[in-house]
């Protein structure tokens, strides 16, 4: 299901940051759209060569990427488990992850936390099962997101993206260091105390390193946490240029490189490449906001 595509680059309009490109992963697909049809890629291939036919994987119950997994697994024939964190409720995300024929299982936040002890006393009771983590988070994931850079021109600047494992931005680091880019990789993480991703990123790919640049104050309270500023942000940003953001991800990375740009962080002429990550229908987890 999964074919070699290059996503559209398109370029901004801004009047302050004229070099503003975004490379439009949203696009991809609706429902495996992003860094989400990245990760995947070679995550089921894996499971494939494994010969496993069920996928179990977790998540909350806004959760892109058990859509994302869901709508993968019906389209490769397989069987599909979600471990929903939290108590039994029903929303337009997991609809579609059961319209798509996932199996929902709702366990309390203590319980979850050991994920992969839930799995294997799932795994015991079923056959040919394979195991995805929270967001997707694997070396088959970062490979994937490492296929970014190939996408785009050698001469960018500044290439941004959204945190949330720091998987996307550990595969985009790859990416950097094995092409031998001087391209600075500009990591906004959405969650509180975003210092930590350097060491999720490490899990993958030597962080000591000078390309790699956090910023951690755009988490505006925290993980799927919001302030007016940001929604107002949103509404602006959407309406300008026909764009959808987030608030989870996308918008906490695209309200960050304008205040880099009203701050004069860029030099005049500087090339800025913003990554799309999709994740859109997290909007609606959050659509009384608006």
């Amino acid at each position: 299901m999964f074919t070699d595509l290059h996503s559209p680059l398109q370029q901004l309009k801004h009047s302050h940051l004229s070099g503003l490109w975004v490379k439009r992963d949203d696009l991809i697909d609706p429902y495996i759209s992003g860094n989400k049809w990245r990760k995947l890629k070679y995550i089921l291939k894996a499971a494939a060569t494994e010969n496993k036919n069920h996928l179990v994987t977790f998540g909350g119950a806004y959760s892109n990427h058990l859509v994302a997994t869901a709508s993968a697994a019906a389209r490769s024939g397989l069987k599909a488990t979600a471990f929903v964190r939290g108590e039994k409720v029903n929303n337009e995300m997991l609809v579609l992850c059961s319209l798509y024929g996932m199996e929902l299982i709702f366990i309390d936040r203590e319980t979850y936390k050991d994920k992969r002890a839930c799995y294997l006393q799932y795994a015991a009771k079923h056959g040919d099962t394979y195991f995805i983590d929270e967001g997707g988070a694997s070396a088959e994931a970062v490979l994937g997101c490492a296929e970014i850079i190939a996408e785009l021109p050698k001469d960018i600047d500044h290439l941004f993206c959204a945190a949330g494992t720091g998987t996307t931005a550990a595969g985009l680091l790859q990416g950097i260091q094995k092409a031998g880019l001087k391209t600075k990789l500009h990591v906004i993480p959405v969650l509180k105390g975003g210092e930590f991703i350097r060491k999720e990123i490490g899990h993958y790919v030597a962080t000591d390193d000078p390309r790699l640049v956090l910023h951690t104050d755009y988490h505006f309270g925290g993980y799927a946490k919001t302030k007016p500023e940001l929604l107002d942000f949103i509404k602006v940003f959407t309406a300008e240029h026909g764009m959808l953001i987030d608030p989870v991800y996308t918008a906490k990375m695209f309200f960050a490189i304008n205040d880099l740009g009203f701050k004069d962080y860029f030099a005049p002429q500087e090339k800025i490449v913003a990554l799309h990550t999709g994740g859109l229908l997290g909007i609606m987890g959050m659509k009384d906001l608006f």
